[in-house]
């Protein structure tokens, strides 16, 4: 199938440092009150901000930057203990006007035109499963997007990214306290995943982790219920880099 979109060149470009590796996805919310506002943003010479991709609720793509070039989208980011994430990213703003606006759940158009473009960048892109993230995961200090409405099982039955299947066991022990060595296992699988947990940002780290695979609660508590699904996360992304399937 040939994607369709539109192209609206950004100024916010630059060589990439390394254009022979490209394998990070990012995903965004725009977080502003209309898309126009948005494009015109990641447009506009002065905001020093671009993403390679614009999804708009009815589905219509916009193509701002090419993906050889660097976008600036990430800003300062880290995952799996490499920094400066533009550089290898590919970056994907979707229309929604985020939790300073009014966030709402992604329409299904959206949806479904941001799998099919997903699939068609990872049809020519290695980026592993493990890869597929969203800005919160990268720089979970600073934002919150795509937020906790955003629908990750969606793609991962579409072969995007990562979503294990919650165990049923993990809402029993939400309110049970952890021993010091289970809290400590819990941010080694935090770590492990690929969050920075450096002292002082472990709450936000969790609290990223929760909107992403607990997104009925995201206090940046470290509870029963977070460790048990830190545990099964860490599983499947273990799985993914070791060639296997993420999702289940």
């Amino acid at each position: 199938m040939t994607l369709l979109f539109r192209d609206r060149r950004s100024p916010n470009e630059a060589p990439r440092a390394r254009p022979d590796r490209i394998d990070m996805l990012v995903l965004h919310y725009t977080g502003m009150e209309s898309a126009r506002g948005a494009l015109e943003r990641l447009c506009d010479p002065e905001s020093k901000v671009s993403a390679h991709w614009l999804v708009e609720e009815d589905g219509s793509l916009w193509r701002l930057v090419c993906e050889e070039r660097r976008a600036a989208h990430a800003g300062q980011s880290f995952w799996a203990g490499e920094s400066g994430l533009n550089d290898v990213s590919i970056g994907v703003e979707i229309v929604n006007p985020g939790h300073d606006w009014g966030y709402r759940p992604f329409p299904a158009a959206q949806m479904a035109a941001l799998i099919e473009l997903c699939r068609e960048i990872l049809g020519r892109r290695q980026i592993p499963p493990d890869r597929v993230l969203g800005h919160s995961d990268i720089a979970p200090d600073r934002k919150k997007d795509p937020g906790e409405l955003f629908d990750w099982p969606a793609l991962a039955r579409a072969g995007i990214g990562i979503w294990p299947r919650p165990s049923p066991r993990a809402v029993e022990g939400r309110d049970v306290a952890l021993r010091l060595s289970e809290r400590a296992a819990a941010i080694a699988d935090l770590a492990a995943i690929g969050y920075g947990v450096d002292q002082g940002r472990e709450s936000a780290a969790l609290s990223a982790f929760q909107r992403r695979f607990r997104p009925a609660l995201w206090d940046g508590r470290l509870d029963r219920e977070t460790a048990i699904r830190l545990a099964e996360v860490r599983r499947a992304f273990d799985a993914a880099r070791g060639g296997k399937s993420g999702a289940s």
